[in-house]
């Protein structure tokens, strides 16, 4: 049973950074591919980075170029550092594992997956 909790939300004032992690148990397919998400309130949940066994990542374009996620040596933790932080940056955030054809931020992609797993979310507000 594969749980996913996050945590590193809070309020932070523009421009400044935050780290949100994803502690992940119960993880039994190295395969998989982790990435973050976050919903808006009235808005549909978006990705914002991917990372795959192997290391390699992709970004949305919302936070390319001042985002780095990461996972540690155990890849039992999931790091996002966001930086740069806009009032628009406000969301529930979430952290997500699945068996995907490809692993990118692409929400479509995460909702054909037949096995996935979401985090319940941790909340950012930038003001």
């Amino acid at each position: 049973h594969v749980q996913l909790v996050e945590s590193g939300g809070g309020s932070v004032q523009a421009g400044g950074s935050l780290r949100l992690s994803c502690a992940a148990s119960g993880y039994p397919d190295t395969n998989y591919c982790m990435g973050w998400f976050r919903q808006a309130p009235g808005k549909e949940r978006e990705g914002l980075a991917a990372i795959d066994s192997a290391g390699s990542t992709r970004y949305a374009d919302s936070v390319k170029g001042r985002s780095i996620i990461s996972k540690d040596s155990a890849k039992t933790t999931l790091y996002l550092d966001l930086n740069i932080l806009e009032p628009e940056d406000t969301a529930m955030y979430y952290c997500a594992a699945a068996l995907v054809v490809v692993c990118e931020p692409e929400i479509d992609t995460w909702y054909e997956s037949r096995d996935r797993h979401w985090g319940q979310g941790t909340q950012v507000t930038v003001s």
